[in-house]
């Protein structure tokens, strides 16, 4: 069988269709879209064409919405941005299990004196909305939450935390990198000030994203140097990456990619089960309330770094979550904040699905990944 690719949280393979529109902003409109010649004008108005499709599929106007170069940056710039502007208050609120791009801004504006609360998680990887809610105090500038986990799928109470940080005047913002395209949401009616996205986690390019501003908060620039993005992001714009980002919107939006990730996520739960028996691995992360594309699975007494490298001898890309250091795998710190046992956590294997994976790829993986826990566990 082909080599098979169940990774598609880390980054998904280009749309051949997403290639087919970029590949003119490369070649006929090549202009700088600040030009005021035709060049130019044709590149800004594929830029705006693209940013009023994005918009109104997300249901925010477009001047709310930014090009940034990824979920890393769109991260940054809404938590740095928006202290920025309002340097009275000196306290951010976040969550133990959220994305480095999240978690390492905090830590570095900590550096600096702003104080950070980092709300912990059930075994399930799930915030509860009252402890988000008791650890608001007088100075607290902002809320940053991830819609969904990257690493076991939870989904946490947008609305609910959301609701919350409206009633107290306080900024919210939403890392929603992994849920774009996964999760129905409507920002005309979701009580969020700022929202992360990332083009290359739905068959898009990499070195595009965006961020989502409300028009009643303002957010400072993170870094200068010129007047696009209405002087809120300085830099020539990534025209064919803009471009590619609408077509994957648009291709994600209009296909069943997240009743059909459930179906293989299923898949890939139920063939285990039948290879290994129920006792035979452990799910975490929340069940019901879940990213549809990602599942989280321990296989007890095998090593999460033996059963990847084994995998990939087979041909199955798949991905521990954890951050890799010194060419070896550290614990994820999702795993450790949900306070699961060490033979859990050290025997994580994340498998995302995405497009092009069918349920005969699943059954294939399901069954090598069972025949090499079972070798693994007779040494």
């Amino acid at each position: 069988m082909e080599p098979i690719y169940l990774d598609h949280a880390a980054t998904t393979p280009l749309h051949p269709d997403v290639l087919e529109v970029m590949q003119p902003y490369y070649k006929e409109f090549f202009g700088n879209p600040s030009s005021i010649h035709s060049f130019g004008r044709a590149a800004k108005t594929a830029i705006n064409g693209s940013r009023d499709f994005i918009a109104g599929k997300l249901g925010c106007l477009p001047n709310e919405l930014i090009f940034t170069s990824g979920g890393t940056e769109s991260n940054n710039m809404a938590i740095y941005g928006l202290l920025q502007t309002n340097t009275e208050k000196k306290h951010i609120i976040t969550t133990r299990i959220e994305h480095h791009a999240v978690l390492h801004p905090c830590e570095w504006l900590e550096n600096l004196g702003i104080d950070v609360t980092y709300i912990p998680v059930d075994q399930s990887g799930l915030v509860l909305a009252d402890d988000i809610e008791s650890a608001i105090r007088p100075d607290t500038a902002l809320i940053s939450m991830m819609f969904g986990n990257n690493e076991v799928g939870t989904l946490q109470p947008v609305e609910e935390v959301g609701r919350i940080a409206q009633a107290h005047g306080i900024a919210f913002h939403v890392d929603a990198v992994q849920a774009l395209g996964k999760v129905d949401f409507d920002l005309a009616a979701l009580p969020v000030d700022l929202m992360s996205f990332s083009a290359h986690k739905i068959n898009g390019p990499k070195g595009i994203g965006a961020l989502y501003i409300s028009r009643a908060k303002r957010v400072a620039p993170v870094f200068y140097g010129g007047s696009q993005e209405r002087k809120r992001r300085p830099g020539t714009e990534n025209v064919a990456g803009i471009v590619g980002f609408a077509k994957a919107v648009e291709i994600i939006f209009s296909s069943d990619i997240e009743h059909r990730s459930h179906q293989l996520r299923q898949k890939m739960v139920d063939c285990l089960q039948q290879e290994l028996g129920k006792d035979g691995f452990i799910l975490n992360g929340h069940q019901t309330k879940c990213l549809p594309h990602i599942v989280n699975i321990s296989f007890p007494g095998v090593g999460t770094e033996s059963l990847l490298m084994n995998l990939d001898l087979e041909g199955i890309a798949a991905a521990s979550g954890s951050a890799c250091t010194s060419g070896s795998l550290e614990i994820s710190h999702v795993l450790k904040a949900m306070d699961l046992p060490d033979d859990v956590t050290s025997s994580a294997i994340r498998f995302s699905f995405g497009m092009g994976n069918t349920m005969e790829q699943i059954e294939y993986a399901a069954q090598k990944t069972a025949t090499i826990v079972n070798r693994l566990r007779k040494r």
